[in-house]
């Protein structure tokens, strides 16, 4: 061989080795500061797709952007795809529920699976959800979907009856959710035919299903190949005010029989990558009913809460988990054995109980408290209370870290009531 074709030889497969290493882009699908500061430190390069309101601060902070109005679907819809394709994306993380298809549509383009889109809609259609667990032998609840407010009034009484309840009786409670709306907007709790009539026809088509007792609390699975890698257990106090991580021990005994259902469901629904967020109820007799689950970052600040308790960012672990390129290796030196963590780390958001605010009201014996870390709560400038829309737009989160959990149980139920708003 001639010493020129040698070098030709030697030139061709290093182009292909660089284009076989070349960096390829991670599309963070929403907005998170959180995530794009996890992506930077991971060296991670990226494109973050988000709503244009986004784009000056983006530019500002030299974040490589692309504008897309997630509520809009249409025909250039494609464009989105080809755009981020053209720029050397290959992955796609949502970071908030209604991103979730969007991420789903382009990762079966990029992958090249049109099932991964179709896995991305049962995670957002509540309905099809529940059917689909009920289908693969996941315990739920009773369930169906409701077009219009006579559906809900015949679900309620089908529901009682088959508790047999009488004439007179206080009737057990059905709960209502549009099928598409994260976590619990537009969650009602309805025990009357009159209750019925507060249900905006907006919300409908919904989810309507029988009342579970029991302790609610929510996993954050982080998922890779199928398998899940790591698993939190979120331990409410009260759902949508306060939680707090890892699980107290009354609840974290039942960790084999939650990891158990929690892969099961990862099976059922066919998850191989990213960070899942399923809720189950855990009856007085030890069964575990499945409630909902969620394919994005939770709220509740669990993630900071994680991290907090365990010492790694879950921002980070989801981007490792949503990468099918992430190895074993990677996989193990990230993540910590779940029965080791410092402390249990909890938080209460606090939202006004009053229509109009003038002063913030912190109490000293608050921040005494030995759990006490920080607060971001604020008066609102205007001072109009602005109306809820289901657990968000709280006015600040106070964080607590310590090492008992029935103290951090009881400190935080202390709190729930009290008048942070004057």
């Amino acid at each position: 061989m001639e010493l020129d074709q040698i070098e030709k030889d030697s030139l061709v497969e290093e182009a292909q080795q660089d284009v076989e290493t070349k960096p390829y882009l991670t599309a963070l699908v929403g907005w998170s500061v959180q995530a794009i500061e996890a992506a930077a430190r991971m060296n991670r390069p990226f494109v973050v797709v988000g709503p244009p309101e986004f784009e000056s601060y983006a530019e500002k902070h030299d974040i490589k952007f692309v504008g897309w109005d997630f509520n809009k679907i249409n025909e250039s819809s494609d464009g989105l795809y080809k755009q981020l394709k053209a720029m050397g994306a290959e992955l796609a993380i949502p970071l908030y529920e209604e991103c979730v298809e969007w991420a789903g549509a382009l990762n079966a383009r990029f992958r090249e699976e049109p099932r991964v889109f179709n896995r991305s809609l049962l995670l957002r259609d509540k309905g099809m959800m529940k059917r689909k667990a009920q289908i693969s032998g996941i315990k739920v609840g009773v369930f169906e979907e409701a077009r219009n407010k006579d559906d809900v009034k015949r679900f309620l009484q089908r529901v009682n009856e088959a508790l047999l309840k009488l004439e007179g009786d206080h009737l057990d409670p059905i709960h209502v959710k549009p099928l598409d709306k994260a976590g619990s907007v537009g969650h009602m709790a309805i025990n009357t035919v009159e209750g019925i009539e507060k249900i905006q026809d907006t919300d409908f088509p919904l989810l309507m299903e029988s009342h579970l007792d029991g302790q609610e609390f929510s996993c954050e699975a982080f998922v890779h190949k199928g398998k899940v890698r790591f698993l939190n257990i979120t331990e409410y106090v009260r759902l949508g005010y306060s939680n707090f991580v890892p699980a107290s021990p009354k609840l974290e005994q039942k960790r084999p029989q939650i990891e158990e259902a929690v892969q099961k469901l990862v099976d059922a629904f066919e998850i191989e990558y990213g960070v899942i967020h399923p809720e189950y109820f855990l009856t007085p007799d030890g069964t575990l009913h499945f409630g909902e689950v969620a394919a994005r970052v939770p709220g509740g600040h669990i993630f900071e809460l994680i991290e907090r308790a365990y010492g790694f960012s879950a921002y980070e672990a989801q981007i490792l988990c949503s990468d099918p390129n992430t190895t074993e290796a990677e996989l193990e030196a990230f993540f910590p054995n779940p029965y080791d963590y410092d402390g249990y780390a909890g938080c209460l958001m606090v939202h006004p109980n009053i229509d109009y605010v003038q002063d913030l009201n912190i109490p000293d014996e608050l921040e005494e408290h030995p759990y006490f870390e920080k607060h971001d709560m604020f008066t609102p400038p205007q001072g109009k209370v602005a109306e809820r829309v289901g657990f968000g737009n709280h006015y600040g989160t106070i964080f607590f870290f310590g090492r008992d959990s029935e103290e951090m149980y009881d400190l935080v139920k202390e709190y729930e009531q009290y008048d942070f708003y004057k």
